[in-house]
C-alpha cells in the first residue's frame, strides 16, 4: 500500500513499500503522487523493477545538486549556507558534465584543475565528500544507478599525489602592537559606521566567530550572571539547537561586559541585536583594515585563535577553555596552545607569587 505523506514545503511524498522493496517521490501535487504510486504498485506485482521519475529526469550533476537541494527542503531541513556556498561552487564547475561521465578520471581531472586554481588538500577533499553525498543520495532515495565508489578511487589518487588531505593549522596570532594599530585605525575612520575597534576587542574578549557576534541579541545577555547565550553554534555534529551560554570575562586584556555597556551607549537602546551588522561588512572591513597597515596573512578568525591562546596564557584549563570557546572535542583545542616562549616568564611570575602567598 502506497503512503502519500506531506511535506512541511506543501509537496507531496509518495512512498512505495512492496516484497522488500522501496520506492519514493516527491510530486507538487497530490493526485501526481497517487498516479505514480500506482503505477509503482502495478510494476511491483508484475514482477517489474520500477523507473522512478529521478531516473528519467536527472541527467546532469546540476540537476543532481538541485534534487538533493528540493529533498532536504521537503523534511524541513534545508542547506545552510556553507554547504550551499559549496553546492553552489561545484554546480558551476561540473553542472553541466553527465552523472553517467562522472568516473574516476573525471573526479581525478577535477581535482587537479581545483589544486591548479588554488584550492588546498582539505578543500579539494571536502568538494569530493559532497560529490559523494549527492551521489549517495541519489541512489539510496531515488534509485538513480551512480554509484559513489568512483569517487572513493579518486580521491585514493588525488591523495598520492598530494592534492587531497588535511589543511595546514593556522598558528597566526596577532601582536599586541598589530590589535592596537588597528583598533587605532578604526578609532580614525570618521566614515565607518561600525564599531571595528570595539568589535575586534570583544571577539579577543570573548573568542566569538565573526557571523556569531553580529548575531546575539540583547534578550540573550544575562545581566545579573554577567553571560551572553549563542544560538546555533558551529558544531559539524549538531547544525541546529546547539546553544551555550558563555561568560562574558574580563581576563584577555579586554572586558567584555564593559564593551557591551559601550555598545549600548552608543547605540542609544537595548534592542535587536547587540552589534546589528552585517557580518560581511565586518569581515570586508577588517580585511581592509589589515591592508592599509599592510598587516600580512590575519584574518578575524585569527582572533578567535588568539583569544583561546590567552585564555591558556591566563592559566584556564581545557574544560574551563571549552566552556567559553564552545569546542565538543578536547582535542581540537590543543591546536590552541600556541603560548609564546616569553610569556612563560609571566607565568612563572604569577605561579612563584601564588607559592609565596599561600606559605605567608
Amino acid at each position: 500500500m502506497a503512503t502519500i505523506l506531506k511535506q512541511k514545503s506543501g509537496r507531496w511524498r509518495a512512498q512505495v513499500r512492496r516484497k522488500g522493496g522501496y520506492v519514493s517521490e516527491t510530486f507538487g501535487l497530490r493526485k501526481d503522487a497517487e498516479a505514480w504510486a500506482r503505477q509503482i504498485e502495478r510494476d511491483l506485482d508484475l514482477g517489474i523493477s520500477p523507473t522512478a521519475r529521478a531516473r528519467d529526469t536527472i541527467q546532469t550533476f546540476g540537476d543532481l545538486v538541485d534534487l538533493h537541494i528540493r529533498d532536504m527542503q521537503s523534511v524541513g531541513k534545508p542547506i545552510r549556507r556553507t554547504k550551499a556556498f559549496s553546492l553552489d561552487a561545484l554546480k558551476k564547475q561540473l553542472g553541466a558534465v553527465r552523472i553517467a561521465d562522472l568516473d574516476r578520471e573525471a573526479l581525478i581531472t577535477f581535482g587537479k584543475a581545483r589544486a591548479r586554481a588554488g584550492a588546498g588538500p582539505m578543500t579539494l577533499g571536502i568538494d569530493l565528500g559532497y560529490i559523494r553525498t549527492l551521489l549517495a543520495h541519489g541512489a539510496s532515495v531515488h534509485g538513480l544507478p551512480y554509484s559513489p565508489e568512483p569517487v572513493a578511487l579518486a580521491r585514493q589518487a588525488l591523495r598520492h599525489l598530494g592534492l587531497v588531505g588535511k589543511g595546514q593549522e593556522r598558528d597566526r596570532r596577532p601582536t599586541q602592537s598589530e590589535i592596537e594599530r588597528l583598533i587605532d585605525y578604526f578609532r580614525g575612520l570618521n566614515g565607518l559606521t561600525i564599531p571595528m575597534g570595539r568589535i575586534v576587542k570583544f571577539a579577543i574578549a570573548t573568542a566569538m566567530r565573526q557571523e556569531e557576534i553580529s548575531r546575539v541579541t540583547w534578550e540573550d545577555l544575562d545581566a545579573r550572571h554577567k553571560m551572553l547565550l549563542i544560538r546555533d553554534r558551529k558544531d559539524p555534529r549538531q547544525k541546529q539547537g546547539n546553544h551555550q551560554n558563555i561568560p562574558l570575562l574580563d581576563i584577555s586584556g579586554y572586558d567584555a561586559w564593559d564593551l557591551i555597556e559601550e555598545q549600548a551607549l552608543h547605540l542609544g537602546h537595548r534592542t535587536g541585536r547587540i552589534f546589528p551588522y552585517n557580518s560581511r561588512s565586518v569581515g570586508a572591513a577588517f580585511r581592509r583594515g589589515c591592508r592599509h597597515l599592510r598587516i600580512a596573512d590575519l584574518r578575524f578568525h585569527d582572533l578567535r585563535h588568539e583569544a583561546t591562546s590567552r585564555l591558556f596564557e591566563a592559566e584556564f584549563k581545557i574544560p574551563e577553555v571549552s566552556l567559553v570557546t564552545g569546542h565538543k572535542d578536547w582535542k581540537m583545542l590543543q591546536r590552541y596552545t600556541h603560548i609564546r616562549p616569553e610569556d612563560l616568564h609571566a607565568i612563572g611570575a604569577r605561579r612563584r607569587a601564588l607559592r609565596e602567598a599561600a606559605t605567608t
